[in-house]
C-alpha cells in the first residue's frame, strides 16, 4: 500500500507523537509498504532511510496553527497516487487539510487523536477548540472512515463526543532496548549518594504530568526511606521547570535532582539506573515513557489518568488513583520492597513489552484496518463498529 501520514510537527523526542508517529511510519516500511510522512519544519531533523519525510515551512498568516500551503499542495499532489491518508493529532492546520483532501477524492481517512480529545486536553485553550472544532474541525473528524484510539480511556473519550464511525483500538509500540546494561554509558553523577536507590519520572516538564504531586508525595516520605532519592529528568516546558524547583524548595523537599533532558542512549541509562518509574499524571492517551521504562526492565507506578491497568495484572507495577495520597501509599509499598523483588516486576514488564508493543507487530494490525478500509469485508479485531 502507498500511506501518506500528516503530523503538524516532528519536534523534540521528547514529544510523544514525534516518537509514535514516525515509529509507525517506520514499521510499516518494513513490513513493505511505501510510506510518505508530512509535516511543517520544526527545527532539525534526523534523516530516516526507511520512509520518506517532508516537511514545509509555515506560512506567515496564523502561524500559530502550524498553517502551512506547500505541505496541503504537497498532500493533493500525492492523494491520487495514494491508498490511505492518515492523519494524527488534531487542533491544527495539518489536521484538518487531510480531510479537505479526502472529500474530494476517494482516499480513505485515517484519524488518530493521540490524547487531544480527553477531557482534560479539551479544558486546555477551551475556547479555542470550540472554535476550531466549529469552523473545521470537528467536520473533518466526523467525515473519517475510521478513527485510532490508543487505549480503551481513548475510545471512550471519541464515543463521548458522538463520534460513530468505526474506531480502532491499537496501542502505541514501544522501541524494547538490548538487555545488557554494559551497551549504554553510566547516568552523570547526581547531588545524590551513589547508594541511592531512584525513583525515575522522565519526560517532558508540564502540567499535566502531576509532577508537583510527585515532589509532594516524595517530600512526605523521604525521612522514611533515607536510602532513596528522586530524579526529574527531562526538558522544560513553558517554564513549569521554574515552578517545580520553586515548590521543591518551599517544602524543603530532601535528595531531589532535575537533571534536564535526556536522549538516545542516555534516556536509557536513566531508565535502568532506577529502582522505579512514577509518571504522576492528570491525562495520557498511552504514557510512552511507561513502556519504555518497562521495555527498560524497570517497574512503574502510574495514575488512572494514562492506560495502564495491565500493570497489576502483569505483575509489574501500580495503577493509582489521582492525587497526592495514593501517590504516598504506593510509593510507600513499592520502596517497602528489596532490589530483587523490584527487578523481578522489571522482567515481567519488559517481557511483556516483547509479546505485545513492539512496533512490527503494532504496524501490522494498523495495516490490516487499512487494508479493510479499502477491500471491505469483515472488520479485523481491533475495530469496534458500534
Amino acid at each position: 500500500m502507498n500511506i501518506v501520514h500528516v503530523v503538524p510537527h516532528v519536534g523534540a523526542e521528547a514529544s510523544g507523537p514525534s516518537y509514535s508517529v514516525c515509529s509507525l511510519a517506520r514499521a510499516l516500511a518494513r513490513g513493505g509498504h511505501d510510506v510518505t510522512l508530512l509535516s511543517v519544519l520544526d527545527g532539525e531533523l534526523e534523516k530516516d532511510s526507511h520512509f520518506v519525510h517532508r516537511v514545509f515551512p509555515k506560512g506567515s498568516f496564523m502561524p500559530g496553527l502550524w498553517r502551512s500551503p506547500r505541505l496541503l499542495g504537497a498532500l493533493r499532489g500525492a492523494a491520487p497516487t495514494s491508498d490511505i491518508l492518515h492523519s494524527h493529532s488534531l487542533w491544527m492546520m495539518p489536521n484538518i487539510y487531510p480531510g479537505w483532501v479526502s472529500r474530494r477524492s476517494p482516499l480513505p481517512l485515517m484519524i488518530s487523536p493521540r490524547g487531544t480529545l480527553s477531557a482534560w486536553a479539551l479544558r486546555r485553550s477551551r475556547w479555542k477548540k470550540k472554535i476550531v472544532w466549529a469552523l473545521a474541525q470537528g467536520k473533518v473528524v466526523r467525515s473519517a472512515a475510521c478513527l485510532h484510539a490508543t487505549a480503551e480511556e481513548e475510545y471512550r473519550d471519541i464515543r463521548r463526543l458522538g463520534l460513530r464511525q468505526p474506531v480502532c483500538v491499537i496501542p502505541n509500540g514501544v522501541d524494547v532496548p538490548l538487555a545488557s546494561a554494559s551497551e549504554v554509558p553510566e547516568v552523570p553523577a547526581t547531588s545524590a549518594s551513589p547508594a541511592d536507590r531512584v525513583i525515575l519520572y522522565m519526560g517532558r516538564l508540564h502540567s499535566v504530568k502531576g509532577i508537583d504531586r510527585l515532589i509532594q508525595a516524595w517530600t512526605s516520605l523521604a525521612r522514611e526511606r533515607p536510602d532513596w532519592c528522586l530524579r526529574i529528568v527531562g526538558p522544560d516546558d513553558g517554564g513549569h521547570e521554574a515552578k517545580l524547583r520553586a515548590l521543591a524548595a518551599s517544602l524543603g523537599t530532601p535528595r531531589v535532582t532535575f537533571a534536564g533532558p535526556a536522549y538516545g542512549s542516555r534516556k536509557w541509562a536513566e531508565y535502568r539506573a532506577a529502582a522505579l518509574y512514577v509518571l504522576p499524571t492528570h491525562s495520557e492517551n498511552f504514557g510512552l515513557t511507561v513502556a519504555e521504562a518497562l521495555a527498560s526492565g524497570t517497574p512503574a507506578i502510574t495514575t488512572k489518568g494514562a492506560p495502564w491497568s495491565g500493570l497489576e495484572r502483569e505483575r509489574c507495577g501500580l495503577w493509582i488513583d489521582q492525587g497526592v495520597e495514593p501517590l504516598v501509599i504506593a510509593l510507600r509499598h513499592a520502596t517497602r520492597l528489596g532490589p530483587l523483588e523490584l527487578a523481578e516486576q522489571g522482567a515481567r514488564g519488559r517481557a511483556w513489552m516483547l509479546r505485545d508493543f513492539s512496533w512490527d507487530t503494532i504496524a501490522e494490525q494498523m495495516a490490516n484496518v487499512y487494508r479493510w478500509l479499502l477491500l471491505g469485508g469483515l472488520p479485523p479485531p481491533s475495530v469496534r463498529v458500534e
